[in-house]
């Protein structure tokens, strides 16, 4: 898939490399940004938000 994705950019080769760093960043940037947080709001779903320091 990410060969597909690859070959399918427009471009040179340095061209190419430029847009899929650019899309990683973006995808990257949503999800730290909107994804992961509205997550977070689910926490009895994930069990790596629970925390047994300062618990009684």
């Amino acid at each position: 898939m990410y060969g597909w994705i690859f070959r399918s950019l427009p471009g040179p080769l340095w061209v190419r490399i430029f847009i899929a760093l650019a899309l990683i960043i973006g995808v990257v940037l949503l999800l730290m940004t909107y994804v992961f947080p509205w997550f977070s709001e689910f926490s009895f779903l994930s069990p790596l938000t629970d925390s047994t320091i300062g618990g009684t």
